[in-house]
């Protein structure tokens, strides 16, 4: 797989005046954030109408706190812009560095595209992180929340850095993956994002119930959401190999990994029975409990206000995890929780059905 960008990240830093320290002193705490290069950026539509775009490289962090190159878009409004930044967590693009949405327009999904629109239609200037790995030299930790939450918050970060008259205050706002990375960004705000101030958090149909799902999931169409999940695992821990699970039909089909996006590498795996997929036709307890631990959000408290929205004909995240499982896990913390039911909703069309409400409600945080 892919080795870090630590060489390329110092000769950047060093062509900027930096120099890099080690983490955890007080110079590398003040990196994140920090653009590197910044370029003008094709924005799709409807958004091109809406605001103009530049695709930046800046500094991030990965779970262990070493400094990292990450790829964002940042929006801003061509009308009405109001001086404050919400940040679009995307849901799954895929693994490969071509399903980067700030350089990949046809990732850059129909839903997200509505999402986006709303709040660039309320003044936010809109930060939207690729993630770690999409657009970048290492591997991509696919649903591993600390890492995608880092990024995201990073991103806002480098927003502000781009425009100074950006205000502190910001909001988070994503979809089913970046649902999740919402979530976990909302948890880690108060020890990351340093003088920033979260006011609060939107997450549509957001990724939980992972030990459900890993047990759900083989034998069904969708089952490469957990192929792409397994080479995520392994990104951040290191003793754990994918093929050592994966059965053989499945390992024959790993090249659509780095070859294709999200559409092709559900394709390819759909058709696999559970035994086809998995070594004994399922995953053993183990690794399961390490993907929970990477994972699945609401383990540790809030910072702000929570809206959580599902669709309730999803079939990818079923309601029943967010309502029985995510949602008391939420609300169990103190910042107040906001639970929205899609009618009718999808896991794809609840994000357009939602836009508007959504972007109101991220709104209403300011006053």
């Amino acid at each position: 797989m892919k080795t870090g960008p630590r060489l390329l990240l110092i000769a950047l830093l060093a062509a900027c005046g930096f120099l890099v320290a080690p983490t955890g002193s007080a110079n590398a705490a003040s990196l994140p954030g920090m653009v590197l290069t910044s370029a003008t950026a094709t924005l799709p539509s409807p958004l091109a109408g809406l605001a103009t775009g530049k695709r930046i490289q800046y500094v991030s962090t990965d779970v262990n706190g070493t400094l990292i190159t990450a790829t964002a878009l940042i929006m801003t409004p061509k009308t009405g812009k109001q001086n404050r930044v919400a940040a679009w967590a995307h849901g799954t693009t895929g693994l490969a560095d071509k399903c980067a949405p700030s350089t990949s327009q046809s990732v850059f999904w129909p839903e997200a595209r509505d999402a986006t629109a709303a709040l660039l239609s309320k003044g936010f200037t809109v930060a939207a992180p690729d993630y770690p790995g999409l657009g970048t030299a290492q591997s991509h930790p696919y649903l591993v929340g600390a890492s995608e939450a880092r990024a995201t918050i990073d991103a806002v970060k480098a927003a502000r850095n781009l425009d100074s008259a950006l205000s502190t205050q910001y909001v988070l706002d994503g979809h089913s993956q970046g649902g999740a990375a919402a979530l976990f960004a909302n948890q880690i705000a108060a020890g990351y994002d340093g003088n920033l101030v979260l006011k609060g958090s939107a997450s549509i149909a957001p990724v939980s119930g992972i030990d459900s799902l890993a047990t759900m999931i083989p034998g069904t169409p969708i089952q490469g959401y957990l192929v792409m999940g397994l080479y995520g695992l392994q990104a951040v821990d290191a003793t754990f190999n994918p093929n050592s699970v994966l059965a053989t039909q499945a390992k024959t089909k790993q090249a659509v990994l780095t070859s294709g996006c999200l559409m092709e590498i559900l394709t390819s795996y759909q058709s696999l029975t559970a035994s086809q997929l998995l070594v004994g036709g399922a995953l053993p307890a183990a690794v399961v409990t390490k993907l929970s631990h990477f994972d699945e959000p609401a383990q540790s408290t809030t910072t702000a206000p929570v809206l959580v929205v599902q669709g309730d004909a999803d079939e990818t995240i079923p309601k029943e995890l967010t309502i029985y499982g995510l949602l008391p896990r939420l609300e169990a913390y103190s910042p107040p929780v906001t639970y929205i039911e899609v009618p009718s909703g999808t896991h794809d069309s609840a994000v357009t059905l939602s836009a508007t409400d959504v972007a109101t409600w991220l709104a209403a945080r300011f006053t």
